[in-house]
């Protein structure tokens, strides 16, 4: 065989040894379940899906969107993920380096003495420096300029690389990941704490409804109409409420300093933008399809960057079971003295290819291609497993927002009842109908309800949010011009 027909079947058993990727197929299904629930019609003009919308188009409130640029530029976790990039690239590049010839530098000097020992007479001996006394020793000086590089007919270097690269997807996907957790993190908390504000607000007027209610209940005892008993249900009353402040407003100092840690700020108070109840987050534009979350959400591309690099494991396992071709030369100058090292009179030239063929290793390299063979499987369960969760994360996310609606009119619709209630209860105590027991029980539902109504309402809105990280929004345009954000709120 000719060495050029040679070198081309070697190529060509060389691409055979790493497999192709493909993505595994019939891993998403035609549409979600329950995505009929919040179905809405495509806005003229428009071709966005609810999860590419940028993050300041679903949360309106330009005190949460500060929250968020703050966060996206000194959160502690984007910057150890963008870090964790610059390793990974830096990882990519040396291995993609091993393509190309490595060329150094080298020096050397020899510098030799004789001497007699005893009365033994030195040999003679041939000097390189010409007629100096053999005695006197000899030196001599060498620059040379050396090459090192592996020939990879197999595909070694190139699977190698080609791992490398998926690796430094995955890591940039996983950047994206954590922005994208920071972002919705970060409006989830807010939604929290303006929750718990709204929470406060409640008790704080129930305390002075109560308090009034008490002034009266005691006046009616000294008019001799009410009872020591209605004095001391009325009492229990306002010490509800009462008692119920602090606790919420050690949930707001938590709150707070939990978004205080997400924007990468020391812990202290957060300034507040809209209230809870004008808060507002609807799904103006379709879900999309299923198949759009293999390329949207972050999480799921790194998935799939971490198969793609299990898959160009298995070819780098497989070359090291073929011959390793290493190619070095060395063009360089020998010198009698330091001075003339680089222009010497004698040239030195050194080529010399070499092959290592692994002939006996007890089955190692083998056991290496099975390893890469099941880290591959593993890697392509993962994904399906990751493609699982995210359409189950979608799945409930959907229901969710559509549930989560209906129990906030429910609620809604409960505190109004019992608005009534404690209102004609009160009424009724007055009138002398009725005992304070009565009223004690509706002022006590109404409380529960409007305090249940609060919690309904931040329930609503957070599966808004939910749903937007599971159709994998978030993560891009981190950096909006104040142009485009003020056109995105008109």
């Amino acid at each position: 065989m000719r060495p050029t027909a040679l070198l081309l079947a070697l190529l060509l058993t060389g691409c055979a040894l790493a497999p192709r990727y493909e993505r595994p197929q019939g891993l998403a299904p035609k549409e979600f379940r329950d995505a009929a629930a919040v179905t809405v019609d495509q806005p003229a003009g428009t071709e966005k899906t609810f999860g590419e919308l940028d993050w300041w188009e679903v949360f309106e409130d330009e005190q949460l969107q500060a929250l968020i640029r703050q966060g996206l530029e000194y959160n502690y976790d984007i910057r150890a993920a963008a870090q964790r990039v610059l390793q990974a690239q830096a990882q990519a590049i040396a291995t993609q380096s091993g393509l190309f010839p490595s060329v150094s530098a080298s020096a050397q000097g020899d510098k030799t003495d004789r001497f007699q020992i005893g009365s033994t007479p030195l040999e003679a001996q041939k000097s390189l420096l010409g007629s100096r006394d053999p005695s006197a020793g000899s030196e001599s000086f060498m620059s040379a300029l050396n090459l090192a590089w592996e020939l990879d007919f197999w595909g070694r270097i190139r699977s190698a690389s080609e791992a490398s690269r998926a690796q430094l997807l995955a890591t940039e996907a996983g950047r994206q990941a954590v922005i994208q957790s920071v972002v919705t993190g970060i409006a989830q908390a807010y939604l929290d704490l303006r929750e718990s504000d709204l929470e406060l607000e409640i008790a704080k007027t129930t305390l002075a409804s109560r308090q009034k209610s008490l002034k009266l209940v005691q006046a009616r005892k000294q008019w001799g109409v009410a009872t020591r008993l209605d004095v001391r249900q009325s009492e229990a009353l306002l010490e509800t409420a009462a008692a119920t402040i602090p606790l919420i407003e050690a949930q707001i100092a938590q709150a707070e300093n939990y978004i205080s840690i997400l924007i990468g700020a020391d812990p202290g108070a957060v300034p507040r933008g809209k209230s809870l109840n004008d808060q507002q987050m609807t799904i103006e534009v379709p879900a999309g399809l299923p198949s759009s979350l293999l390329d949207r959400r972050p999480d799921l591309r790194a998935a799939e960057e971490q198969l793609i690099a299990a898959n160009a494991n298995v070819g780098e396992a497989r070359a090291a079971l073929f011959p390793q071709i290493t190619l070095t030369a060395a063009l360089g100058t020998v010198s009698p003295a330091l001075a003339g090292v680089f222009d010497g009179p004698t040239g030195v030239t050194n080529v010399a290819p070499a092959a290592v063929l692994p002939l006996f290793n007890a089955g190692k390299l083998r056991a290496g291609v099975q390893a890469a063979k099941a880290q591959r499987e593993e890697a392509l369960l993962n994904y399906q497993k990751a493609v699982q969760q995210a359409l189950r994360e979608v799945s409930d996310a959907l229901i969710g927002c559509t549930k989560a609606k209906e129990a906030r009119d429910q609620m809604e619709a409960l505190v109004n009842t019992w608005r009534d209630a404690a209102h004609l209860s009160q009424l009724r105590y007055i009138g002398g109908v009725t005992s304070y027991l009565e009223v004690l029980d509706s002022e006590r539902q109404l409380f529960d309800a409007e305090l249940n109504y609060a919690q309904a309402k931040r329930n609503e809105l957070l599966t808004v949010v939910a749903l937007y990280k599971a159709l994998g929004g978030g993560w891009e345009n981190t950096a909006p011009k104040p142009q485009a954000q003020a056109e995105a709120q008109k």
